[in-house]
């Protein structure tokens, strides 16, 4: 009897064991950001990896992966082990557009890709570089009428988000701009910021500093409503623009095959540090909202941007390969 009832008494912690070791971290977690330093995603992850190393109690790194309109540093992810110590941290509007822009993918965004948390939405800032003799969005869309081929828009790569943004805004100014795609926001921004290019739509988080010191002359933001840092800045929406919900979403993926039960630890650990005032505070110092969002609200998302997303690439018809 009494070892029966010992039995009995241990059945709990044995059947929670699977689920325990499903969750466990022993070893250095890898954050993957498939981009170039200084970008959004990057920021955001630099803001996130102390706090997760906190929470988790093992080393979280940051490890850019550019190249390949981020699907190099996503294939990563898609192809690592299913034990959540990697996790890919990505613009999410990146994903959306990959299965239209490309006929052949190294992986399956539905299949490879676990969907974890939506993370923060940051609006897009329309800015110029101060050389273009611009001052608001009237005098812009004047200027590119009257100067074809004179506006160069900066964006992250062919097929991007803020690439195809720009040219439905150029399709309803009736203007003629040069698109110029970089590797990645930063290295997009760093052009419009010497000059190189002299207008870009980039995320606010990356974007803003450069407005606040004068680098960049801020023109317009998407988004609901108006930025804190710039109340003199219209939305796309006050302009009658297209757009209006453009900007860069940013969330965590694990790989495909990544247990259910690991996938929920890492969406709980992620809105714990995202709840933090202090990690509020910074993403909406540089522009950002905290959206936090589960796997299930996460991949709904996905789907439906993918779908809306993938019109537009196909009425431009815009392709990688």
């Amino acid at each position: 009897m009494p070892a029966r009832r010992h039995l009995l008494l241990a059945m709990p912690a044995l059947l929670a064991a699977p689920a325990i070791a499903q969750t466990a971290f022993d070893h250095t977690i890898r954050v993957i950001v498939p981009f170039a330093p200084g970008g959004t995603s990057d920021i955001l992850a630099r803001i996130l990896a102390p706090e997760l190393t906190k929470q988790l109690g093992q080393s979280v790194v940051v490890e850019n992966r550019p190249g390949a309109a981020g699907n190099l540093g996503a294939d990563a992810v898609a192809k690592a082990a299913p034990d959540g110590h990697t996790i890919l941290l990505i613009d999410a509007g990146i994903l959306a557009t990959a299965p239209s822009l490309f006929s052949r993918l190294p992986f399956d965004v539905r299949r490879d890709l676990a969907p974890a948390t939506m993370l923060i939405y940051a609006p897009y800032i329309l800015a110029v570089h101060p050389s273009l003799p611009a001052r608001n969005a009237a005098e812009l869309v004047a200027y590119a009428k009257a100067n074809p081929g004179r506006v160069n828009v900066a964006h992250s790569g062919i097929g991007a988000a803020n690439h195809l943004t720009a040219l439905m805004l150029a399709q309803q100014w009736g203007t003629e701009p040069v698109f110029v795609p970089y590797r990645g926001g930063a290295a997009a921004l760093s052009a419009a910021a010497s000059g190189e290019a002299n207008l870009i739509i980039n995320g606010a988080t990356a974007t803003q500093p450069f407005v606040q010191n004068g680098t960049l002359r801020g023109i317009a933001v998407s988004g609901a409503h108006r930025l804190a840092a710039f109340p003199d800045l219209p939305t796309f929406r006050e302009l009658g623009w297209p757009a209006t919900d453009s900007g860069t979403w940013q969330g965590v993926l694990l790989p495909g095959a990544t247990p259910a039960p690991m996938i929920a630890r890492w969406d709980e650990v992620l809105r714990a540090v995202l709840a933090q005032p202090e990690v509020t505070r910074r993403i909406a110092d540089l522009g950002g909202e905290v959206r936090a969002e589960g796997p299930a609200a996460f991949r709904g998302w996905l789907e439906s941007e993918t779908e809306s997303w993938g019109r537009i690439i196909r009425a431009n018809n815009v392709k990688l390969d």
